[in-house]
């Protein structure tokens, strides 16, 4: 049953990929934070999983991929390039009881939510995945095993003070249709389609 899954569907999200430069200054941000968290409270992001994801789709049939990229392509072509910015460092749903570290990366202007709603549009039909109620871009330095408090105050105290940390600026000219491989290793992410952005 697992193999033919495996065959049958291929496991997708859509994300704008992170520069070298940016995903060093978040990687550096990562490791002054590690040593402040007990062993095992943290599961950490390697930094080859830095993405700034705009939709987790799920398993998705092999034959509708081709129709899905379609979708994908009519929406970026109309959408215009981004100017974005990684800053700051924060916590899901909060700091009192945080599930997920973030370094956080918005476009100062509402158009990279606006692409965010159009491609949640462009994947309806083709995930079973619920969407997020609230988009907030980011990208997952880490996920909390066990959220206690009292284990988690020194690490916490420390993200505060990078609340207004500046990881650098790009212009995101595409974003992409990565299959994700789950391994005992961690995942293993593969490019299907590149889509770039247009230039209105």
């Amino acid at each position: 049953m697992t193999g033919e899954r495996a065959v049958d569907s291929l496991r997708l999200f859509v994300a704008i990929t992170v520069p070298d430069a940016v995903r060093k200054e978040m990687l550096h941000a990562q490791r002054e934070l590690q040593p402040l968290a007990p062993r095992g409270v943290v599961r950490w992001t390697g930094p080859g999983q830095f993405h700034l994801t705009l939709r987790f789709l799920g398993d998705v049939a092999s034959d509708r991929v081709a129709g899905l990229q379609e979708s994908l392509h009519t929406v970026c072509s109309g959408a215009p390039v981004l100017q974005l910015r990684a800053e700051g460092v924060g916590f899901f749903p909060n700091a009192r009881s945080p599930r997920v570290i973030w370094a956080g990366i918005n476009d100062g202007g509402g158009r990279l939510a606006a692409l965010q709603k159009e491609i949640e549009r462009a994947v309806q039909a083709f995930t079973a995945e619920p969407g997020g109620e609230r988009f907030a871009g980011h990208v997952t330095l880490g996920r909390f095993k066990r959220p206690g408090h009292l284990e988690i105050k020194a690490l916490t105290g420390r993200a505060e003070t990078m609340g207004t940390r500046r990881f650098g600026d790009w212009t995101a000219l595409e974003i992409e249709l990565i299959r994700s491989e789950l391994a005992p290793t961690g995942a293993h992410y593969t490019t299907l389609d590149t889509l770039p952005l247009g230039e209105n």
